[in-house]
């Protein structure tokens, strides 16, 4: 029996190493030993999201190499390129191929490339040696209590299993097998990869291997003690070689994936899960996941960014673990706690001003009636300016100090939102620098400063003018667009619509002018003509009228 494990969708990548080979003649027993691939070129796995090595193409033979990697496509001229519909594809032919190559090699076989074989390649995959469920069950339950034998904690299943396998209870001698399978997790390097796929295996032979994996699945997540150097890539291998042997549909991948997030967690990677996270919402309606399992894994993604210092990252996963909550949930605990924590990421932010996807959600909105100071304090960030940000300061003494924000940070940020605010409200879009002085409530000599600080936050464009002490604005975000917004939007439509009638009617007169400066010249021409005896029918026609003939001309 074969087991494939598709890469179309690896959850973690980057890990893979060789296994076993399509085609490929091994015998039966699977451990030990486990070789590994030896170094050679990376295969461009990135255009194929894989973990794993290309399987042997269909078309090899001679045993032994018939060329060196050097010579690979020597007989290949650069028109067979044409049979890659994929230009990255084609772009990294020569890595692939040699990739395969020393694969082949590490196998002790070999095959002479052409066009046809590379083009053909399949897609990477994982595929195991054959056997029945009971001889691999047998050997893994052998193997498990030999390596047991080396720790303190030794385990006799040996027996046991080959009892049940003879009564034919395949899941009581699975359950046995897996109870025990931590024992790996201190067998050689070499051999730990080799063993683990077996039990995956086995596992995934189970009539529910969902009972199960949870079991492999945290034991992976336990340090790998006979390889400290290499155990993070060893047991990442593992967890998504689970995540890609089960079905792409299969509902229980969501719970090896919020595995697979805990252990890029423990381990501080957050940058290798990152690229696999614009799956999610494809995944979540393969798996049908309920808005509850949603929202866990979300939030789970969220404080893994948080955790690596990627701040952003974690508000964007927070903000769609709010938006899991519908309206009949929003005044829940745990929406208020979430709620709360995505508040004050947003207003301690430097970079973000922008608050009205946080205002609208139904959890933050429910705020007014459990924390009204801080649903106030989020409706001065959204709207208001400093000013009011200070009088709020005042009425609520000490709140800021108690609840742990940064005052300095919060009123800094206040200024250049008044700023904006400044620019968007100023109708001739030139803001003296005292009135730029009263609004920041700061010195004069210190606008040109604030002034640069609001630009590089992209809140407005514009230029100084140090002759004239003003700022001239060229472009300003709105904070809010609501019916005064519009309002104002429509006193400028109708400022530039005068403008605009006004240079209309220019052009026009301008053009009447010409008309008639045109006219006037042709009228004039017609009477010249006409005193020179040309005809002033057409004053165009300059041709002389024929004489009349005489008897003289005779």
């Amino acid at each position: 029996m074969a087991s494939n494990a598709g890469q179309q969708d690896s959850a973690v990548p980057g890990f893979g190493e060789a296994k076993a080979a399509e085609g490929t003649e091994l015998t039966k027993k699977a451990l030990p030993p486990v070789r590994t691939l030896p170094p050679g070129p990376l295969p461009p796995y990135e255009s194929l999201d894989a973990i794993s090595p290309p399987t042997i193409p269909e078309d090899f033979h001679d045993i032994g190499r018939s060329k060196p990697p050097s010579d690979l496509h020597s007989d290949r001229i650069p028109s067979d390129l044409d049979d890659y519909p994929d230009p990255n594809t084609s772009e990294y032919t020569d890595s692939v191929v040699e990739g395969a190559s020393l694969y082949l090699e590490f196998w002790g076989l070999s095959y002479t490339p052409h066009a046809d074989n590379t083009a053909k390649m399949a897609s990477p995959q994982l595929i195991f040696v054959d056997g029945t469920f009971a001889e691999l069950a047998q050997e893994m339950a052998d193997y498990i209590q030999t390596n047991s034998a080396k720790t303190d904690h030794p385990v006799q299943i040996g027996d046991e299993v080959r009892s049940l396998l003879g009564k034919e209870k395949n899941e009581e001698a699975l359950e046995a097998i897996v109870k025990s399978a931590g024992v790996l997790n201190t067998v050689p390097e070499k051999e730990f990869t080799g063993a683990i796929n077996l039990l995956i295996h086995l596992v995934l032979q189970s009539n529910e291997p969902k009972k199960h994996l949870p079991t492999i699945c945290s034991n992976l997540l336990k340090p790998i003690t006979s390889s400290p150097t290499h155990g993070f890539t060893l047991a990442a291998n593992a967890l998504s070689t689970v995540f890609n042997l089960l079905d792409s549909k299969n509902p229980v991948r969501y719970n090896v994936f919020l595995q697979i997030i805990r252990f890029i967690r423990q381990h501080g990677q957050y940058e290798l899960l990152k690229p696999r996270l614009k799956n999610l919402e494809a995944w979540f309606a393969d798996w049908e996941t309920s808005a509850e399992d949603q929202r866990k894994l979300y939030i789970d993604v969220s404080d893994a960014a948080a955790e690596a210092g990627d701040d952003e990252e974690s508000y964007t996963y927070l903000l769609k673990a709010l938006s899991t909550f519908d309206r009949e949930e929003a005044e829940a605990e745990e929406a208020r706690q979430y709620s709360l924590k995505a508040l004050k990421m947003a207003i301690s932010s430097p970079t973000r001003f922008d608050f009205q996807d946080l205002r609208a959600l139904p959890s933050v909105q429910a705020l007014s009636d459990s924390q009204p100071v801080y649903s106030q304090l989020l409706d001065i960030f959204t709207e208001q300016d400093l000013e009011d940000y200070n009088d709020f300061r005042e009425e609520h003494e000490g709140w800021i100090e108690k609840e742990k924000l940064d005052n300095e940070k919060l009123q800094r940020k206040m200024r250049l939102l008044t700023f904006a605010s400044l620019a968007a409200s100023t109708p001739n879009r030139e803001i003296p620098y005292a009135n730029i002085a009263k609004a920041l409530q700061i010195p004069s000599e210190d606008v040109e400063m604030w002034t640069i600080d609001v630009v590089r936050a992209k809140l407005v464009e514009g230029r100084l003018s140090q002759k004239q002490k003003v700022f001239l604005v060229h472009r300003t975000t709105y904070r809010v667009f609501g019916e005064k917004q519009w309002r104002e939007l429509g006193t400028r439509i109708d400022q530039f619509k005068l403008v605009v009638d006004r240079l209309t009617g220019t052009v026009r007169r301008a053009q009447a002018e010409v008309e008639q400066a045109r006219k006037n010249e042709e009228e004039q021409l017609a009477k010249k003509l006409a005193g020179a005896g040309i005809s002033s029918g057409n004053p165009g026609d300059r041709r002389r009228q024929p004489r009349q003939r005489t008897d003289d001309d005779d």
